[in-house]
């Protein structure tokens, strides 16, 4: 376990330096001399923090096996993310949100291929407490409407009894950029909270009711670290990481469930077998609030976003071919990083993605 969560700190000092790197432009068809390879292919790609500890995985992994290609990832938050592939000055985007349906149909000849499914957690910084703590989803969702302004309201130590909770204000964290993070929190809180629903509602940027944003999970991390009875919502990886605590959530079943691989799989069976395809619109597909006695309800696919048609041959036949090892063997290094690997008929799905993926009419795979 101490040897997962190092591999994850060593990819998440990337996070932190992704910041200082300047986007490149015109990427749609770049490529890159090297003085040991004059072949040497650069794929771009910028968006969710959610699975930048994966995809930070995939491309050293990748690179080791094809020296020849680049994979230049930028963990700059979904929204970017799909602006930037909307623009077209990367090759791939990243967000943990599918398109809405108004995002599918002004982005003509869109891909959405699923990489990997995670959980987000409610995370909190209660000195002295490092787990145990039991929330429902109408009491986190009033939390974050500022309803509910002390740890030791009757709300929250109703189902702890056995935890003595302070007197202390809550001070809330959240997301200030752009983020599928928030995506997959709000559309939670929408499901189980009708006051959520009608006053704040889903998306990747909300109007907050009270709190502190934060950019990135790392900025939320950051936040819950800094300020001693502060509770917000980050990744899963980035919440063991930072050692930071997270609470048990009550489920659709009436269960409170931890976050793991197992219960966030269990969240995501329901859903494989209704899936879209890959160049349909995926708007409507979500895993929050999930049936099953032992399915953790704040968890998400997160995709990667591409375009049918490629600009320039062998850029994209590098990508392709970068994608379809992404979703099979790639797969293997998801449970170290505290992602769960796609089921056999998701991979199958983006099988069929990755085939349309063309140059001219050119199939690329």
């Amino acid at each position: 376990m101490k040897k997962r969560y190092l591999i994850i700190f060593l990819i998440l000092v990337g996070v932190l330096l992704a910041g200082c790197v300047s986007k490149p432009a015109g990427v749609q068809t770049e490529t890159t001399t090297s003085a040991k390879d004059p072949r040497t292919i650069t794929i771009i790609g910028a968006g969710a923090t959610f699975p930048y500890p994966l995809l930070s995985k995939w491309s050293s992994e990748y690179n080791k096996l094809n020296p020849n290609i680049q994979i230049n990832y930028q963990s700059v938050g979904s929204g970017a993310g799909i602006q930037q592939i909307t623009a077209k000055t990367v090759n791939f985007g990243a967000t943990d949100a599918p398109l809405t349906e108004q995002e599918f149909l002004s982005v003509s000849g869109i891909l959405q291929i699923p990489e990997t499914i995670g959980a987000v957690v409610v995370a909190y910084n209660l000195p002295g407490l490092q787990k145990g703590v039991k929330l429902s989803g109408d009491v986190v969702a009033d939390i974050f409407l500022g309803k509910i302004k002390k740890w030791n309201d009757p709300r929250i130590t109703s189902p702890n009894p056995d935890i003595q909770f302070p007197d202390k204000d809550i001070i809330v964290a959240h997301r200030s950029d752009g983020s599928g993070t928030t995506f997959v929190f709000t559309d939670y809180l929408t499901a189980v909270s009708p006051d959520w629903k009608s006053k704040v509602g889903k998306g990747k940027s909300v109007n907050w009711p009270v709190g502190l944003g934060g950019k990135g999970n790392e900025g939320v991390s950051g936040l819950l670290r800094q300020n001693p009875y502060s509770i917000g919502y980050v990744e899963l990886a980035f919440a063991k990481l930072q050692n930071i605590a997270y609470a048990n959530i009550k489920n659709k079943a009436g269960k409170f469930i931890e976050p793991t691989l197992e219960t966030t799989a269990s969240a995501a069976a329901g859903a494989v077998p209704n899936l879209p395809a890959g160049d349909a619109s995926w708007s409507s597909v979500s895993i929050v609030d999930a049936p099953g006695d032992n399915s953790y309800p704040i968890g998400s696919f997160t995709y990667l976003l591409v375009y049918k048609d490629q600009a320039d041959l062998t850029n994209g036949k590098a990508l392709a071919e970068f994608l379809w090892w992404a979703v099979h063997d790639g797969q293997k290094y998801s449970s170290e990083l505290l992602y769960v690997p796609l089921p056999d008929e998701i991979v199958s799905l983006n099988e069929k993605t990755i085939r349309l993926m063309n140059f001219n009419g050119q199939t690329l795979i």
